[in-house]
């Protein structure tokens, strides 16, 4: 989860309550708008956990960190013992990783990485908020990501915008205009969630499509982001506003969203 959040966004906030840990990215203007919701219950994670937020109405904390040194830190972690992470203040504030690796003699031995991290004040809470999903006009399955990301790196050589248009016939596609150049890639029988179908207006013609026109690294950043193909991914489509990507892991939901380029 880490090296995914570390390849989506530079800096994220991470928010821990007593069922949750998130990971946020709430870029506004500098990153065009692009933001991320990222979730996982503690209890898949940790076999303890203790943590005291604020007060009992606002029992969270958040934190902002550099998702590269979390992802480098719990990288040393993969044939770890035990792993633990705390909350520590070293002359400033820090996520203390502490990791049991076993050495060859079977006597343990412990790494420690500490990680600067800046403690958001609770006036700035606000702006770091599950994000709302707006109604969408479109929402379709998404093809295989790895299929998807192999075209979108062919196509950002032609273009620095992309298209991505559906419908509510499982078609998907991904295209690019230019004044040289017109390429589309179509994917056919994606399927719709079944939810969405009849939640989009009941008179939409399931064979119109729903367009936003989209930044093409953007797009890649995403795809790059997922290592493992997801056990449910959807495209909602806001049509010349938004696109929203939701996709399930096991364990873990994330959820990013991309303007439109205006």
């Amino acid at each position: 989860v880490s090296a995914m959040v570390a390849k989506l966004a530079k800096i994220c906030t991470l928010r821990i309550s007593p069922q949750t840990l998130n990971f946020i990215l709430s870029d506004k203007v500098a990153g065009g708008g692009v933001s991320m919701w990222c979730e996982l219950e503690q209890e898949n994670f940790f076999s303890e956990f203790q943590m005291e937020g604020v007060s009992a109405e606002n029992n969270a904390i958040y934190l902002e960190l550099t998702s590269e040194n979390l992802s480098r830190a719990l990288k040393t972690a993969q044939n770890a013992r035990a792993l633990k992470v705390k909350l520590t203040n070293k002359h400033f504030p820090c996520l203390t990783v502490s990791i049991e690796l076993l050495s060859v003699s079977s006597s343990s031995r412990i790494v420690t990485h500490d990680i600067p991290v800046k403690v958001i004040p609770r006036k700035l809470w606000k702006d770091l908020q599950e994000p709302t999903v707006p109604n969408s006009d479109v929402s379709i399955y998404l093809p295989v990501l790895k299929t998807m990301k192999s075209i979108v790196e062919k196509m950002r050589n032609l273009s620095s915008h992309l298209i991505i248009e559906a419908n509510l016939s499982g078609d998907l596609n991904l295209k690019i205009e230019t004044e040289l150049v017109c390429v589309t890639t179509h994917f056919k029988d994606l399927g719709n969630p079944p939810l969405a179908s009849e939640d989009a207006s009941q008179d939409r013609d399931p064979e119109q499509m729903a367009e936003v026109r989209i930044d093409i690294r953007k797009l890649l950043q995403f795809l790059a982001g997922q290592q493992v193909n997801p056990t449910r991914a959807v495209c909602n489509i806001v049509s010349n506003k938004l696109v929203h990507f939701d996709l399930l892991h096991e364990d873990v939901s994330l959820q990013y969203f991309i303007p439109a380029f205006s």
